[in-house]
């Protein structure tokens, strides 16, 4: 296939054992890890874990990412069609409260195609991914993912260039984000799960409290009062090399977290806020191929 799926439109040759684009990976999906995994949000995890597939490759290019391993070093191995189904059965075997996909976005097309048969036991599809996608995309999608779980990392171009490589990100976040909700419409609850809906995360970095604010706000002007659910993180480690960025080169400080904190509070926006000890290499998962 010749690959337009994400916002890099790269053009690139992509058949099932080579990808030359800016993702690198070819149209057959690759992932490093399959399992329950009980570091999500609680509406996700409920009391057994997120069946949660952690896909190869990615589109974006954060200086700090923690999973710089299977995000740049591509690390993994290539699945099938069915053997992306039997991992939904293993892990809806485990107890899974969902199937959670991590950095999908560069296999979007193969999984549209998986996605289109039943998932065992009904569960929930969450689509977690870096926010950094066209709708027409998504689109690909609709019906077949209930709960659409982005981030939206930088509201400024140059932030995003500078941390990302992607000046375009915050315009095609907005997007995204917004056609996400078209699809689902308000969150669904059941039980304490989250069944359809938006989750929005935002990874607070050092220094950036205004950003996150900058974020909050678009969230709250944009989506009806407790239609989506938004996610403040604070699991920030200074991770890569950040020789050029010295500003990341520290946690979040309490400070930081308490003022975006309340900022939360006073929108009124319903989610989570992470707490301080989140931060650090222990909450990282093993890319070690378990599960698949």
């Amino acid at each position: 296939m010749i690959c337009n799926l994400c916002p890099r439109n790269c053009g690139a040759l992509r058949d099932e054992t080579r990808g030359e684009g800016f993702c690198g990976m070819p149209e057959r999906p690759w992932a490093a890890r399959a399992s329950l995994h009980r570091w999500e949000e609680p509406c996700l995890t409920g009391d057994t874990g997120a069946g949660t597939i952690f896909f190869s490759g990615c589109t974006l290019r954060c200086l700090f990412c923690q999973n710089g391993g299977i995000s740049r070093e591509n690390f993994g191995k290539p699945l099938s069609d069915e053997d992306l189904r039997r991992i939904f059965r293993d892990l809806h075997a485990q107890g899974a409260a969902c199937i959670e996909l991590v950095t999908p976005t560069q296999f979007s097309a193969a999984l549209a195609r998986v996605l289109a048969d039943p998932i065992p036991g009904g569960l929930p599809v969450v689509w977690n991914s870096g926010g950094y996608e066209k709708p027409d995309t998504l689109r690909l999608l609709e019906g077949k993912v209930q709960v659409y779980m982005p981030d939206f990392k930088f509201y400024a171009s140059d932030l995003a260039a500078r941390y990302a490589g992607a000046a375009d990100y915050p315009p095609f976040a907005k997007a995204a984000i917004q056609e996400m909700y078209r699809q689902t419409g308000p969150i669904q609850m059941e039980g304490g799960l989250l069944k359809q809906g938006v989750l929005i995360r935002h990874l607070l970095l050092p220094g950036h409290v205004r950003e996150a604010k900058q974020i909050m706000d678009w969230v709250a002007e944009t989506f009806p009062v407790g239609s989506v659910l938004f996610s403040l993180m604070a699991q920030y480690t200074p991770m890569g090399d950040l020789r050029r960025c010295p500003e990341l080169q520290r946690t979040v400080r309490p400070s930081e977290l308490r003022s975006a904190r309340t900022y939360l509070e006073n929108l009124g926006l319903p989610g989570y806020v992470q707490d301080l000890e989140s931060a650090g290499p222990a909450c990282i998962p093993l890319f070690d191929l378990t599960g698949l």
